[in-house]
């Protein structure tokens, strides 16, 4: 250091030698080569051998770049036509210009007024005589280049940067067909057409609007490699797309497709491919991804995925084709997929999720008139997913309602061996015990991530008749209904067609489903046909409790018919190969596949529950008939997932209700029991209920009975265990509703609500049943076994009863009626279980699980936690190397007990536990608990309070922790420095502050937000006030007025440099014989929603 500023001095004393004009013309100029083009035009006026160099160096330039390589940026502003014209006339041998961004470009000069314009940069371009190639994104630029300069090529990738939707009038662009271009990104433009292209290879539309009636009659990109078509306002008669698709089978060398929200003619793709395969079409495909597209066909989908085995990579799939058919046909096609990786089920586009228009909206601005529904694929169908594609690592699942055990998708021929990284979000039905046995069955697993997945039931709901926690309001009832009671097998294939005409006994919950049940996609298609083509128009136009699934949440389901495409299974025409064939006959013999894989639960289960007519319809309307086999195996998989309770129950009940039929309920809450009469609950004190118990809200076959007499339902057993804390109030509300659908005229059935209501023949139950009589059964559609208060047991163990400790209770009780009062609940309690040998990460975003579990996972190094409104709990039984746990905004997380799970896990590694709490934290308390107590490490608490939240400190602790700890290890095994000790001997030693530590508080201001370090830390406080040493670097933006610690800014590189630092704390401690441990803990609280109020953050 002392040199260099020798050096300075000598500067500043002025040194007669110039050093820079020393250096000859060609130095200067290979110096110019790696200066940003400002930087050079800069020196032009700091010398004249300088002025000579730029001069000479721009003369013999041909490859400049105006953003210096930041393709992001715009180009350096002040330049105007005459500046600019002058700038590359001092380049007569330029080839290729890069960077051309301008912030804002006038359309055409304006006399006597000195501006930026298009005339004015052609006219500059135009004076480059040998100039090939161009960088642009200003789409008025691009074209009349295009227009005249046409020899010349647009470099790079074209991205226009004013891309919007609503798509803006002003932006257009016409494409000739004689465009030099390679690459074209357009988004929210307005384009004619898009012509035949020769060069072209990569086109990207995002909202493109295609404004000629035939916009791809000549469309035609012999070399295009990319062809990515997402929400674009195209023409909505799906004919005209033929000439697109036809145009892309040409494209031998496609490797990327990708429509969305593309209506194109359903069977077109499968055609195409018949004709075009032999010839290289679609051979070379690694991506595939259909989202939204109207009429595609399972065949079309198919077609493309056979024809691309050989470099498959990955497959998004729409809603609508995610069912179990298309993959047991791929199953009878017997290929390979050598590098088949990444997988998404029930795939719909980033913009349709985060898009605040509706449906309606999105119609109006052009968008294709698209409603998707859930995919129904089932566990059938996941078992064939890893038989088809035996390699896949990366596997994404969204809104799946009929997806319930996971653990069962693993076979002998479907192991999931190389499945790396699972991501499940909305697959509201998956029951916890069974995800938990899945992840352990996984033998590479290393990431999960879960969204919106094992919700939490919604308070109360049992009170209004919703089906909790699905989501989806009465409804749920009508999917899969069954009839336990029942042991006539004929009755289940052929229920009499008269219940149609039997007014529903449901209550109509128009109404309420939005108002007791977080918003997201209601899953009633699968009441109400599977997809577009699965079921006839609906019969009644009345059904108004219809929602529409989407992304955007709860919304009106719009009337409108649904399209009836019939397949192409139908033609007998042969295909191009016997793989696709095979597709065919597939369609056919998918239902007779599914018979023989049900074969053993096939029985039992039609013993135990009625099936929904859907074959009949099938039967009744040949247009629908291949929508109705999906269905059919969806509920013959429900059907199996409920096997073994139904069988179960029906040895349980007695023989007096074997004639009453209860298949029609349609509260069906696999919920615990509660009393119907609140007088009788609040006599009884505690409540009671079993752990598997269900009472059914809805007992009102015949109003005048249930009115008239008035029964409390006692419950056996004594009390209930911790996982038993979520029964409400119900009641009143149950009463409630009653009266208001008592009152309510009776509506006429749909062809849906018939088929879910055949079994009731106008039953009444009678109100003088037991609760054993209301033990109601049915397979579960939704989520329905994590609604109920089950250990995770296996699923042979579920139906056994249990002894229950009794357990003092909460007492509530209803004083009025109203559905809006407040109801006190207690959460339900919902574990997920974790144990894996190779599991890396978790991730939970908006999950309604309670405590989560580290059994046994070696490898586990995070976990993430946000948005999880009942997460309370962490038990790591083991877990040596986890070390980040982020909590952001849980609402009800026990601060206290995940610390100490924390900083109870053996010292193996440095931990930092980041929390974002959303109430009031005694810090004080909480100082004493982790610094009294009996924690192997040293401790830093961090409170900041930065709003909106400031990473910068959180993210620069990282990089230092580890540097403070090391120097503590490298004391201790080399320099026989002593180890600090943590036992309950120590701990009652040091009863008082500071513990029997070196406390201290650092405290600074962050981007005018304070923060607060209280630690122990050794060797930190040195650390910050030493004198920079000769590796500081300066390139760093931080110092120690802008975060806690900075040791660039210090040179502090390694634990060695700064051991030589502290040499003197080093040497008092060990005379102090103050011991130091291996380890440390960096607990970070960020207190910007404290108030309860969540903080829009983009960092979680």
């Amino acid at each position: 250091m002392g040199g260099g500023m020798g050096t300075l001095s000598s500067l500043q004393e002025g040194d007669p030698k110039d050093y820079i004009n020393e250096l000859s013309h060609e130095v200067l100029c290979h110096i110019f080569r790696y200066l940003p083009m400002q930087d050079i035009m800069c020196m032009e006026c700091l010398s004249r051998k300088l002025q000579e160099a730029v001069t000479l160096y721009l003369r013999v330039v041909k490859v400049v770049d105006l953003c210096a390589s930041r393709w992001w940026e715009y180009m350096p502003s002040g330049f105007t036509d005459s500046s600019f014209l002058t700038l590359l006339k001092k380049m007569p041998d330029l080839e290729q210009l890069y960077g051309l961004h301008p912030r804002y470009l006038e359309r055409r000069r304006v006399r006597g007024y000195e501006a930026f314009s298009i005339p004015g940069v052609l006219e500059a371009l135009q004076a480059c005589p040998n100039l090939l190639g161009v960088e642009t994104s200003h789409l008025e630029l691009v074209e009349a280049i295009w227009n005249y300069m046409p020899q010349v090529h647009i470099l790079g990738k074209f991205r226009n940067r004013n891309g919007a939707f609503p798509i803006p009038p002003e932006n257009k662009l016409t494409i000739p067909a004689a465009a030099k271009i390679q690459t074209l990104h357009l988004v929210g433009v307005n384009v004619p057409e898009i012509p035949c292209v020769s060069m072209l290879r990569h086109l990207y539309m995002k909202w493109v609007r295609l404004t000629k009636p035939q916009p791809f009659k000549d469309f035609l990109c012999v070399s295009l490699r990319t062809f990515v078509m997402r929400n674009c306002a195209g023409p909505t008669n799906s004919l005209k797309y033929v000439p697109l698709v036809t145009g892309l089978a040409s494209a031998r060398n496609l490797e990327q497709l990708e429509l969305v929200r593309v209506p194109f003619l359903g069977g077109l793709i499968q055609h195409v491919v018949e004709d075009s395969w032999r010839s290289g079409g679609f051979r070379n495909l690694h991506t595939i991804v259909f989202g939204a597209c109207k009429n595609a066909l399972e065949v079309d989908l198919g077609y493309l995925i056979i024809t691309a085995a050989r470099r498959l990579h990955e497959v998004r799939i729409q809603p609508s084709l995610t069912k179990d058919g298309v993959f047991s046909a791929l199953k009878m096609a017997e290929l390979e997929f050598p590098q088949f990786e990444t997988l998404h089920l029930g795939y719909v586009d980033e913009f349709l999720l985060q898009c605040k228009l509706s449906h309606t909206e999105l119609v109006k601005y052009g968008l294709a008139d698209v409603i998707e529904n859930p995919g129904i694929i089932t566990d059938i169908g996941m078992k064939a997913v890893n038989e088809v594609f035996a390699s896949i690592k990366y596997l994404v699942i969204y809104n799946c309602p009929h997806l319930h055990n996971p653990h069962n998708w693993i076979t002998d021929h479907s192991r999931w061996s190389r499945l790396v990284d699972l991501t499940l979000v909305r697959c509201h039905a998956i029951k916890l015990e069974s995800f938990s046995q899945f992840i352990e069955m996984l033998p590479n697993l290393e990431f999960i991530s879960l969204d919106q997945m094992f919700r939490e039931p919604p308070k109360g709901c049992a009170r209004v008749g919703l089906s909790a926690g699905t989501g989806i309001g009465v409804s749920s009832a009508l999917v899969s209904n069954q009839n336990p009671n029942n042991g006539n097998d004929n009755n289940n294939n052929h229920q009499n067609n008269n219940a149609a005409n039997i007014p529903p006994q449901i209550p109509d919950v128009e109404g309420m489903v939005v108002e007791n049940i977080e918003a997201e996609p209601q899953a009633t298609a699968a009441s109400q046909g599977e997809d577009s083509q699965g079921l006839c128009q609906a019969q009644n136009p009345a059904l108004e409790d219809e929602e529409q699934a989407g992304p955007s949440g709860v919304q009106p389901a719009m009337k409108k018919i649904p399209v009836v495409v019939s397949d192409s299974d139908s033609e007998d025409e042969e295909g191009p190969v016997k793989t696709q064939d095979s597709f065919h006959s597939q369609q056919q013999y998918d239902e007779a596949d599914m018979q023989k894989k049900n074969g053993a639960a096939e029985e039992p289960a039609s013993r135990g529950k009625g099936k929904t007519p859907l074959r009949r319809r099938g039967s009744q309307c040949p247009s629908c008939e291949k929508g109705c086999q999906v269905t059919s195996e969806q509920i013959k998989a429900d059907m199996k997932a409920a096997s073994e309770l139904t069988e179960d129950s029906a040895r349980d009940r007695n023989s007096g209700a074997a004639g009453h039929n209860t298949a029609g309920c349609v509260c069906s809450i696999r919920w615990r029991e509660e009393s119907v009469n609140p007088e009788g609950r609040a006599r009884s004190g505690a409540r009671e209920e079993g752990p598997m118990r269900t009472r059914c809200a809805c007992i009102r076959a015949h109003a005048g009975a249930e009115s008239s007499t008035r029964t409390t339902l006692s419950q056996p057993g004594g009390g209930e265990s911790r996982s038993a804390h979520h029964v409400p109030e119900q009641t009143a509300k149950a009463e409630q509703s009653e009266t208001r659908h008592r009152n309510a005229p009776p509506r006429i059935p749909s062809s849906a609500e018939g088929c879910g209501t055949a079994g009731l023949q106008g039953e009444a139950v009678p109100p003088h049943r037991t609760s054993r009589d209301m033990f109601f059964r049915r397979p579960v559609t939704r989520a329905c076994s994590r609604l109920c208060s089950v250990p995770l047991v296996s699923e042979s163990e579920l139906s056994k009863p249990k002894p229950r400790a009794a357990v003092k209770r909460k007492r509530t009780a209803d004083k009025s009626t109203s559905t809006s009062d407040p109801v006190t609940e207690d959460d339900h309690i919902q574990v997920l279980s974790l144990k894996s040998k190779n599991l890396v990460g978790i991730t939970l975003t908006n999950c309604g699980i309670t405590d989560l579990v580290l059994k046994d996972c070696p490898k586990m190094m995070f976990i993430h936690a946000t948005r999880c409104r009942v997460l309370k709990y962490l038990k790591v039984e083991s877990a040596p190397i986890v070390n980040r746990f982020d909590y952001a905004q849980c609402k009800k997380l026990d601060i206290e007990q995940v610390l100490d799970q924390v900083l109870s896990i053996p010292p193996e590694r440095n931990r930092i536990v980041y929390m974002r709490p959303m109430q009031q934290i005694d810090s004080l308390a909480l100082e004493k608990k982790l610094f009294s107590g009996p924690y192997p490490y040293h401790i830093a608490i961090i409170h900041e309070f930065s709003n909106p939240p400031n990473v910068r400190n959180k993210v620069r602790v990282r990089s230092w922790m580890d540097t403070v700890a090391n120097i503590s290890q490298e004391l201790i095994k080399y320099e026989f420095f002593p180890e600090a000790t943590r036992t309950d001997e120590d701990v009652k030693k040091y009863p008082n502050y500071p513990w029997g530590r070196d406390i201290y508080t650092l405290e600074g201001v962050v981007d005018g937000a304070p923060y607060s370090m209280v630690t122990d830390f050794p060797w930190l406080r040195s650390l910050r006030t030493a004198v920079p040493n000769s590796y500081a670097r300066y390139d760093f933006e931080d110092d120690e007025s802008t975060t806690i610690y900075a040791p660039r800014r210090k040179g502090q590189l390694s634990a060695d440099i700064c051991m030589e630092t502290i040499g003197e704390e080093i040497s008092e401690r060990r005379q102090l014989r103050l011991g130091v441990f291996q380890r440390v803990v960096v607990v970070f609280i960020h207190y910007c929603d404290m108030h309860g109020e969540p903080v829009d953050d983009d960092y979680i």
